[in-house]
């Protein structure tokens, strides 16, 4: 499976198209298609998953109870949240209006690579997140991996 690293700075056309970076692109094992997910993220930002990835969720979710009514509710926010979308031979792909609205997503955009899935960022918006953020990675850093930055 893809691991996918990195952090990239790219531009959408005036229809809402993105191209993923090369890099990143060639990880995607031709395989796998070109269908990919596209979710809205928990913070700003919409997350590009491959559909194997995206698969294991929804197995998860298929063997939730469905007459739970917070199960009910979970999915039906879950899956309002994302769309597929197909990535042409570039490796770009539309993103729509609702979408771009979600990470505020104008003209320009980073790209960054979080292991299973790409995350993709209004540059204000990640950088405004990550200077809070960053202050907590030596901590985190220290906790998952056991060692300091």
């Amino acid at each position: 499976m893809a691991s996918f690293t990195g952090e990239f700075e790219c531009k959408l056309d005036a229809k809402g198209r993105l191209v993923l970076p090369s890099k990143m692109k060639a990880l995607i094992p031709e395989s796998l298609g070109q269908e990919m997910m596209l979710r809205k993220g928990l913070e700003p930002c919409l997350e590009l998953i491959p559909m194997v990835e995206v698969k294991k969720d929804h197995n998860k979710l298929a063997s939730l109870d469905d007459t739970d009514d917070e199960v009910r509710f979970f999915k039906r926010s879950f899956f309002r949240r994302e769309s597929p979308v197909d990535l042409d031979a570039t490796g770009r792909f539309v993103i729509s209006k609702t979408m771009l609205r979600h990470a505020k997503l104008e003209k320009e955009a980073i790209v960054i690579g979080i292991g299973t899935k790409i995350e993709i960022w209004n540059p204000e918006c990640y950088d405004e997140f990550m200077g809070k953020e960053e202050e907590k990675f030596s901590d985190l850093n220290k906790k998952f991996l056991g060692r300091s930055a």
